[in-house]
């Protein structure tokens, strides 16, 4: 039997059991009519953002894969480009359309059981699991098994990596100047709860939440799985082909180990009587880590006959778990950061910002120690190979659907408490659905944290293959005027991208507050309650101006790592990516930790009904408002930057050598 047929099997077992959910999660009847209008414009605002954002997208990879025909010439890199994108596209669909299927459904559940809200909503959040790891694995293998070549498969990568920086960045674009728009006006201004039917901007922002924390963070681990399965083929293929090994086999088995465990661990999933949702999850979890180390060991005994190997993956994924624990002590609602960051609220904005920065600055210390610890003990425990950094790397993706079930859970949970609240569903169904909201919270919070590590490991693997490409040793590096320009120019280049990705949030979230105003400025009505807000304007402002500033990061993206490969050559790119890789794996978790912490401190004062439309609540929701594009939008986005920049390097390789 041909081996790649089993992960292509193993692809397609898990679009069947994406119908099983799917089917499980439609089924469930919702007989409330005004439920169903909420949750009838939230996915009427989804599809739209995303058809007109697909739109954008496909048209733009059109016109880069006719300049990729014009260089190669070679049919294989351009389907595989195309296919990257598609692939990419459609993970991310069909999971925000489960979504918005399992939001309504969760939300009228937990009206008569709070047990049956959280199977609801976790099986929602599976399919976007299912869809991100087994489309990946499917297409990859395909791949794989018809060119019997890893290197036209570096085109896949960069289409997912493109696909995925316009996905998350657009979404979050979107997602966070709603939720801007929503709470300046009306949380500080108008004084009115969130999710308050009255906003104008409440339609808004549960679409966002799909079209960002759902969509565009599914793109964004589809692409971080498919460029490490690409990047371990191609530096396997200078590694073991000497020694008479496939290099395809042993990612594909960690493919196929991943994806069957994240199967099982989302079938059993369950609320168990007597316990938290968190605890649900966290079983779950650890049912899948345990199946994916079994699996990974056989897999590194039959087909590389090293148990070292073995020990590298498992490095992998203890750093990602420890991670997972990192974000708890920084984000937990209990911990000490949120606590001391609400504190300071009662001394007024200022202060919240600067204690909240404080916690961000040294976020990135202890998850970069951890994932240079798993570098140094995968490289050392090979024996100096560098094989050993590509199973470590492995090792933290193979958890990743279920991971990415517990983030999708997140939005879902959001979506169904806001729907519940303007549907006025009653105190039980409410406290239930918090219940849920902040198992989702941390489990998003978790997978940022999981997607900042992921992405700088992945990179210094994909950098790591960039230099034996070309062939480059590190002892050739030298403190020449090459190596100063390409670290300081690639250094600066997030910061570059950040600005431009928070500015674009600052102009679009204007728009957003300019129309909530003008809404209750000239209809009064609103928020008396005797008129019905124009949602449907708030989405259309915040999906055109999100669009209209999506392209530009991409072709910075695209355009650096070429004009600095072909004018400067290949060292001079080498530190550049370097330089990229430094400053992205510090702002990344600094963007992403602080804008968390702010968030959760305005959660931790909300718990206190009292404490709403004080000053205090006031200035944590100014600190909120301020750390929402941080998280949602920059940090998330830097991780696909930084792989996109790298996989652009892998591509035009045999450019810069010839």
């Amino acid at each position: 039997m041909d081996p790649y047929l089993a992960p292509i099997f193993t692809g397609l077992l898990a679009m069947a059991v994406m119908a099983y959910l799917a089917y499980s999660i439609v089924r469930e009847p919702v007989k409330d009519d005004y439920m169903l209008s909420i949750a009838g414009s939230i996915e009427e605002g989804a599809k739209a953002f995303i058809k007109r954002q697909y739109r954008t997208i496909i048209l733009f990879s059109l016109f880069i894969s006719t300049i990729l025909w014009i260089f190669t010439r070679d049919p294989r890199y351009v389907g595989s480009f195309l296919l990257g994108v598609l692939l990419s596209l459609l993970s991310a669909y069909i999971g925000m359309v489960m979504a918005v299927k399992a939001n309504v459904r969760t939300a009228y559940a937990a009206m008569s059981s709070p047990s049956k809200a959280f199977s609801t909503a976790f099986r929602g959040g599976g399919i976007m699991g299912l869809s991100v790891t087994g489309l990946s694995l499917l297409g990859v293998s395909m791949l794989v098994w018809l060119f019997r070549d890893p290197a036209p498969l570096v085109a896949f990568g960069f289409g997912s990596s493109l696909s995925a920086l316009f996905a998350q960045l657009g979404g979050g674009i979107f997602t966070k100047a709603a939720d801007i728009g929503a709470d300046l006006v009306g949380k500080i201004e108008q004084k009115i709860p969130e999710d308050d039917p009255r906003n104008p901007a409440v339609i808004a922002d549960q679409v966002g939440d799909n079209v960002g924390d759902c969509a565009g963070r599914g793109s964004d681990l589809f692409e971080s799985i498919s460029d490490d399965y690409v990047t371990a083929m191609l530096l396997g293929s200078l590694l073991l082909y000497p020694l008479g090994r496939d290099p395809a086999l042993f990612p594909l088995a960690l493919g196929v180990v991943g994806v069957s465990s994240t199967i099982i661990g989302i079938l059993i999933t369950r609320r168990w009587r007597g316990i938290k949702p968190m605890a649900s999850f966290n079983i779950s979890l650890i049912v899948t880590v345990a199946l994916c180390s079994i699996g990974a060991l056989i897999s590194s005994i039959i087909l590389l006959g090293d148990m070292r190997i073995f020990y590298s993956v498992l490095s992998g994924m203890a750093t990602m778990l420890i991670i997972g624990l990192v974000s708890q002590h920084y984000l937990g609602l209990e911990r000490f950061p949120v606590r001391n960051v609400a504190r300071s609220s009662e001394y007024g904005a200022a202060i919240n910002i600067i204690t909240g920065l404080s916690y961000a600055l040294q976020s990135p210390f202890i998850p970069i120690l951890l994932v240079l610890l798993s570098i140094l003990f995968s490289y050392y425990i090979t024996g100096g190979s560098l094989y050993g950094i590509v199973g470590a790397n492995l090792g933290t993706d193979l958890a990743t659907g279920i991971i990415m079930s517990g983030d999708a859970f997140g939005p879902i949970s959001d979506n169904a408490a806001g729907i519940a609240e303007m549907a006025g569903t009653g105190m039980k169904s409410l406290e239930a659905l918090s219940e849920l909201d902040s198992m989702g919270n941390t489990t998003k919070a978790y997978t940022k944290a999981f997607a900042a590590a992921s992405g700088a490991f992945s990179t210094v693997v994909i950098l790591v293959t960039f230099n034996e490409m070309v062939g480059i040793r590190l002892e050739a590096f030298s403190i020449g005027p090459s190596f100063i320009v390409g670290v300081l120019l690639g250094g600066v280049l997030p910061f570059l991208f950040s600005s431009y990705a928070i500015g674009a949030t600052a102009r679009t979230a204007y728009r957003v507050v300019e129309e909530v105003r003008r809404q209750f400025r000239e209809r009064p009505g609103i928020l008396e309650g005797r008129e019905r807000p124009d949602y449907s304007r708030c989405v259309d402002i915040a999906t055109r101006y999100a669009l209209y500033q999506m392209p530009l990061p991409g072709l910075l993206g695209i355009a650096a790592p070429v004009m600095v490969g072909l004018l400067l050559g290949k060292y001079a790119l080498s530190a550049m990516l370097l330089g990229a890789l430094t400053s992205s794996s510090i702002l990344s978790p600094f963007f992403t930790f602080g804008g968390g912490i702010w968030d959760n401190a305005k959660k931790h004062i909300e718990r206190e009904s009292w404490m709403k439309g004080t000053p205090t609540h006031t200035a944590a929701v100014t600190g909120d408002t301020v750390g929402d594009p941080l998280k949602d939008v920059a940090g998330p986005s830097l991780n696909i930057f930084m792989k996109l920049m790298n996989m652009t390097a892998l591509l035009i390789a045999p450019i810069i050598l010839s």
